[in-house]
């Protein structure tokens, strides 16, 4: 008998480790995929007015910077968008500082909303306007520029009065060969940042946002993440490694409050296939929590770093549906 209680009990030791090294996977995975708060669900809304004549701004912001290819191989477009990015800002009453670097050839823009106090925190908002070679670069990132020049006119009625410092930041070298360089801009930004004393709390990158489709099978993930997540590409994420954990909880939360839109959130290790594939990267490199809002970029869009990748391809309805949903979070953000 004592025996075989032995025997038994070593089995169970023994189920018991094979047990935990099966579910330990499954418990970290779904601790770093958890978010607060409920996804939309169902048909759309009606637009409002404000979302109509967004979308139209949106769209005329996208042709404008995104028609053709703009970067270091495309200079006369490169500053065609840098002259535009500061027309619109300083139409909305903004002061537009110019970082200039790689030898002139590249510049960020920054426009600031300050906040009622000095000792306020800062977040970024953020987004790379240059595109990828050849390409257009209509949703990546014309998308993300244009949605950012829009909350840029939204919120600047909130100068001397916010909560928070948010710092409206346009970036130049984001891809290739600049991404995870010392030329990225974002990287040149947030550094300029931290030698000055003046490192944000917190980074938003608004990375390509404007393709959506309702089909079943439309989404797609790196490995492992297909399990947890829908498969019809209908929604915006907000994705970071898992350093930025408690930053993507509270932004998703913060976002479904407050939009009726399909929303999905989560963070995985850097090595997770396009975890970290954007602006977001360089703020985590000098020690500041940061996210990417995105539509998932090529795990869903079929243009992506493409010719093709042009400004009538994109939804502009539901990128206004985002953009006022995120002028209404970034509203509340504390």
């Amino acid at each position: 008998m004592r025996e075989w209680i032995g025997g038994n009990a070593g089995r169970v030791i023994v189920l018991a480790i094979l047990a935990a090294l099966f579910l330990s996977p499954v418990v970290a995975l779904r601790w770093m995929t958890s978010v607060p708060g409920k996804s939309w669900e169902g048909p759309l809304p009606p637009l409002t007015p404000v979302e109509r004549d967004l979308a139209g701004r949106l769209r005329g912001h996208v042709t404008a910077l995104a028609s053709k290819p703009h970067n270091i191989g495309h200079a006369t477009g490169y500053a065609a968008a840098v002259g535009y990015i500061e027309q619109q800002l300083t139409a909305s009453g903004y002061a537009v500082t110019r970082q200039v670097f790689d030898e002139g050839l590249a510049v960020n823009l920054e426009a600031v909303i300050e906040p009622r106090t000095a000792d306020a925190p800062t977040l970024v908002v953020g987004a790379h306007y240059d595109s990828a070679r050849g390409a257009p670069g209509a949703n990546d990132n014309g998308s993300g520029t244009a949605a950012l020049l829009e909350l840029a006119r939204l919120l600047a009625d909130l100068r001397g009065k916010a909560d928070v410092r948010i710092r409206l930041a346009f970036f130049a070298n984001e891809e290739p060969p600049f991404f995870k360089t010392d030329r990225m801009g974002s990287l040149v930004y947030a550094r300029a940042l931290a030698e000055k004393g003046q490192k944000p709390d917190a980074m938003f990158s608004l990375e390509t946002l404007g393709f959506y489709d309702d089909a079943p099978g439309s989404q797609h993930y790196p490995f492992p993440l297909a399990a947890l997540y829908p498969d019809t590409g209908n929604f915006v994420a907000f994705v970071g490694t898992v350093s930025s954990r408690p930053l993507v909880r509270k932004a998703v939360g913060a976002f479904r409050e407050v939009a009726q839109f399909p929303s999905v959130g989560g963070t995985a290790p850097g090595f997770v296939e396009g975890i970290d594939w954007s602006d977001h990267w360089s703020f985590g490199e000098i020690g500041v929590p940061a996210l990417m809002i995105t539509d998932t970029a090529p795990f869903r869009y079929p243009h992506y770093h493409k010719l093709t990748d042009t400004p009538d391809k994109l939804d502009y309805d539901r990128l206004a549906r985002v953009t006022a949903a995120l002028e209404r979070m970034l509203r509340d953000w504390r």
